[in-house]
């Protein structure tokens, strides 16, 4: 026997209809309607503790839209009590609330190594033992899998580099030479807060776009909604970016008033004391800060050899293509419209799970 956080002993191996691999928000909301639907199931998370990604996220960072429009299927996300958009921590409570009220089958800790085709089922092999079942749903998201793009001499720098997901607040840079390279949400809402206690560059590829200030993630979602049904459709629809690249929160607001977010074009090359344009101009730096996204955290689907042309897996909506028992959630618009959203993944999952209760 194993045991999971609380010291109770982990449920042994045995065969499900359905596996989810992942306790973040995707993960629970498909286990909402899993277990709404009564399936026999079961949730594993490599985490210690309920939060998901959001455990790890720097205090600060803020939600695009409010409470109301933050919220998994079947409990509203309380507002938080000093107002405005929800906090790190508050999303923290919240899934560990939403958990516990809807007593989901999660066993942690359990780190999921591969997942491989054993006759009619699916096997997932686990630091736990083995499990089979039916259907296999990956809602690992993209957290675990930090992206920082090759630049010439990104080597050879001599300061300190670090990513999004290794930021944990601004204390450490105080009276420090900052770069901030990228041109979405986490890069401006990062160098609003660094901009307050260090001197700071911002690089981007184009020139970041802040949304109008009344556009917030609900709008973002039921957009991202109408363009997926307009391409199903075989029909043009607009996009966020026709919007704009940046959602105006609180923080970024106040850095835009303050003048703080001027950004420089992308710089060419990447010398010991910095970084340098093509047109010889310099910016010395202590640090870089790499906000420069995530991939989908699918290594332990390596054995179904499902990656096309490009490295992609193809879906068909949830559904992937070469592994019909094998459905992935929250890793972006390609498995559901703004699936990687909390309000998002819920909607998705719904159908999803409605597609296979039908199959089993």
């Amino acid at each position: 026997m194993h045991e999971a956080a609380d010291g109770a002993p982990k449920a042994a191996p045995r065969p499900v209809d359905v596996i989810v691999i992942g306790g973040g928000q995707a993960g629970l909301a498909a286990g909402y309607h899993l277990s709404r639907a009564g399936a026999d199931f079961v949730i594993l998370d490599a985490q210690p503790r309920p939060g998901g990604a959001w455990r790890h996220a720097w205090p600060s960072l803020r939600l695009f839209s409010p409470a109301q429009y933050s919220s998994l299927p079947g409990r509203m996300m309380p507002a938080p009590a000093a107002g405005g958009h929800p906090d790190a921590a508050h999303v923290v409570a919240y899934l560990t609330d939403y958990e516990q009220r809807y007593r989901l089958p999660v066993i942690r800790p359990v780190r999921v190594r591969a997942v491989r085709r054993s006759g009619a089922s699916l096997q997932v092999e686990t630091d736990a033992g083995i499990w089979r079942a039916r259907i296999v749903i990956s809602a690992t998201g993209t957290w675990w899998r930090p992206y920082v793009p090759y630049h010439p001499g990104i080597g050879d720098f001599g300061g300190e580099q670090l990513h999004t997901a290794g930021y944990r607040g601004p204390e450490s840079f105080r009276g420090k030479r900052v770069l901030v390279v990228g041109g979405g949400n986490s890069a401006a809402q990062i160098l609003a807060e660094l901009s307050q206690v260090a001197q700071t560059t911002w690089a981007t590829l184009r020139p970041p776009r802040l949304l109008p200030d009344e556009v917030d993630g609900r709008a973002l979602f039921e957009l991202a909604t109408r363009r997926h049904r307009a391409a199903l459709a075989g029909q043009d629809a607009a996009s966020i970016g026709d919007l704009g690249d940046i959602v105006a929160v609180a923080s970024v607001r106040q850095a835009r008033d303050r003048g703080m977010l001027k950004a420089e074009p992308m710089f060419s090359r990447i010398t010991p004391d910095g970084v340098a344009w093509a047109d010889g101009s310099t910016a010395a730096c202590d640090v870089i800060v790499w906000c420069t996204g995530f991939r989908p955290a699918l290594g332990h689907l390596a054995p179904l050899r499902l990656r096309g042309p490009g490295g992609a897996i193809g879906t068909d909506g949830t559904r992937a293509l070469a592994e019909p028992r094998l459905h992935l959630l929250g890793y972006g618009d390609w498995t559901g419209p703004a699936s990687a959203t909390l309000i998002g993944a819920g909607r998705t999952a719904r159908q999803m799970v409605g597609e296979i209760i039908a199959r089993l």
